[in-house]
């Protein structure tokens, strides 16, 4: 036989041919001369942290409370309705409490035998359900079958028992895609669906389901979680991972996601692998890969406007913008300072849901403003965010809003122009009025001459009170509530003011305040700190004295027994009551009745 094989010979063998590494690989044989191959490490494809945490049990869901115990109590009574409807924003949990509620409908074990919400032990059929493969939990996307047809394939199966488990579970995932011949073909079985089928839908447009489809389903509204409860959770997650994150950070991340769980965490997950590794990441670090400013730098831009301090506010947008903060988020934060600010006025800073040291300067500015003010402020802003998303350039139109929101800031509002109309004070500070209301008469001409020919009469301060009074006059919110808060007053006279500062007061208190009254006064201010000897500042007085008469309320008989009477009630607020008008009239009820009445309420 020759050394070469005839091929077309069906019964001749050829030769086998000389293998390198890859081929003997590709044969699965091991090459002639085996060489030393390092050990291949051991690699796994890495779970999102939104996959990775998803609840298991129906404890494990946050912010969920209301819908959680609305379950349990139905489950134990055995109230269980045969179809569902879960909606919400997006990343809240619908999709993992259907879920959740399969396996609740279809649990069994080795002691349970029938539905139950506790799904601590994983029972039979959990795993499967868990992993999208059991027979009798269909997981459907009406976003992929929204038509008809789809929907009577599916009704189809309805009829039939399930195979394995307790009840055959449809769950319809954005259930608002479905078009509306597919609706009509649910309604009759929704309305009379066999006793082993249970239907559970989720959308995030609630709207966009017929009335028809709601009527039939126990719907069920999850809640956006707030940043004070997405905060821990996430705080929670990154100890079970190992790593290490700021507090602030993670306020960040829980502020941006909105509400959304989902969100956090995938945030969360990209804001790890940020910083370098072993070390904590920052706020910085997550404030600039989210695009947001700083928080601190967008509250003083606040206080610029409702100052209207034009120039300044223009520059530290211009900062902000700078350092890449996006006009849009920036209009954003100044509609929460001012929807905060609002807040505060009403209900306190506890209700303002931002940081304590934020939450004080807003209250702060809160008490400083009138509600129309505010409301004003809140009117510009809104029409200003709107602009900025039509605007060819953002930054351009953020600019000018500004030049009309601290144009606004110093004009009055249409209830204090109708009280001078009424009085018939001039409309403008500083504007003459018209004897008779000849407003075009040779008088009024001839006083507004004579007006702009003086020489402007400069305000000149003879105490600390007529400073404040000084600053509010100028409509400097801003520096009058930092005073407030912060100026403990050791000493005052004209020219010269030292105090001690409080604890967190602002690092330029002392140059912004000389520069302000220099401007104001024609003349030079020495402002001078010391580290003790100050009295108590403004804000501190004013939650002294409060204290006291409310220990002093607390003390008197009648408002014991009332605390008494209903346990857990507080004295939340105290108003003094306004002495009532002289007149020759005897008074209602004897004054000795109530001899402490003024000082009481």
């Amino acid at each position: 036989m020759s050394d070469t094989a005839d091929f077309d010979d069906p019964f001749a063998v050829a030769p086998e041919p000389e293998r390198d590494d890859l081929t003997a690989d590709i044969f699965g044989d091991a090459p002639p001369t085996p060489k030393a191959a390092p050990p291949a490490e051991k690699s796994e494809a890495y779970t999102v942290l939104a996959r990775k945490y998803r609840p298991r049990t129906f404890e494990d869901l946050i912010g969920q409370e209301a819908m959680v115990r609305t379950l349990t109590n139905a489950f134990a009574t055995h109230r269980i309705a045969h179809a569902f409807m879960l909606t919400g924003v997006r990343g809240v949990g619908k999709t993992t409490t259907a879920r959740l509620l399969a396996r609740a409908l279809n649990y069994e074990s080795a002691t349970v035998h029938g539905p139950s919400v506790d799904l601590s032990v994983m029972g039979v059929h959990c795993q499967a359900i868990i992993e999208g493969r059991h027979i009798d939990v269909l997981e459907l996307d009406a976003a992929s079958r929204t038509g008809v047809d789809a929907m009577r394939d599916l009704l189809e199966s309805v009829r039939y028992a399930p195979v394995e488990a307790r009840y055959k579970v449809y769950v319809i995932d954005e259930v608002h895609m479905l078009s509306t011949g597919a609706f009509n073909a649910l309604l009759k079985t929704l309305e009379e669906p066999p006793p082993h089928a249970k239907f559970i839908f989720a959308t995030t447009e609630i709207r966009k389901v017929p009335v028809t489809i709601l009527s039939r389903c126990q719907r069920f509204d999850l809640r956006r979680v707030e940043p004070e409860i997405l905060s821990p959770h996430l705080e929670k997650i990154c100890g079970l991972e190992g790593v290490r994150i700021e507090p602030d950070a993670l306020a960040l991340i829980a502020r941006a996601a909105e509400g959304s769980v989902r969100d956090s965490l995938s945030l969360l997950d990209q804001a790890l692998v940020q910083g370098e590794p072993g070390e904590a990441v920052g706020a910085e670090v997550v404030r600039d890969m989210l695009g947001l400013a700083d928080r601190s730098a967008t509250l003083s831009l606040f206080e610029n406007v409702i100052s209207g301090q034009m120039s300044e506010a223009l520059l530290a947008f211009r900062t902000l913008y700078g350092y890449g903060a996006d006009p849009s988020q920036i209009m954003g934060d100044l509609l929460e300072y001012c929807h905060a600010t609002s807040v505060a006025k009403v209900l306190g800073a506890e209700a303002t849901r931002l940081p304590n040291a934020q939450a004080m300067r807003v209250t702060a500015l809160g008490s400083q403003l009138s509600a129309g003010t505010l409301s004003r402020l809140w009117t510009l802003m809104l029409k200003a965010f709107e602009e900025l998303r039509r605007a060819p350039d953002p930054c351009a139109a953020f600019e000018m809003a500004l030049v009309r929101m601290c144009y606004a800031a110093d004009l009055p509002g249409p209830e204090a122009l109708m009280k001078r109309l009424q009085n018939g004070e001039p409309l403008m500070p500083g504007a003459p009025s018209a004897p008779g209301g000849g407003a075009g008469g040779p008088s009024a001409r001839g006083s507004a001459a004579v007006q702009m020919r003086a020489a402007p009469s400069l305000p000149d301060p003879q105490s600390f009170d007529e400073v404040l009074q000084l600053i509010s006059a100028k409509r400097d919110i801003g520096l009058r509530a930092d005073v407030e808060r912060f100026v403990r007053l050791v000493a005052f006279r004209p020219g010269a003011i030292t105090f001690e500062p409080a604890p967190n007061a602002p690092g330029d208190l002392v140059r912004k305040l000389s520069l302000r009254l220099k401007e104001w006064t024609g003349q030079r201010w020495l402002i001078a700190t010391e580290g003790s000897g100050g009295a108590e500042s403004i804000m501190e007085r004013d939650k002294r004295e409060t204290s006291e008469a409310k220990a002093r309320i607390q003390a008197h008989p009648f408002v014991a027994q009332v605390l008494e009477i209903f346990p857990g009630a507080e004295i939340t607020a105290i108003r003094a009551r306004p002495n009532p008008v002289a007149s020759d009239a005897a008074p209602v009820a004897p004054v000795d009745e109530r001899p402490d009445s003024d000082e009481d309420d």
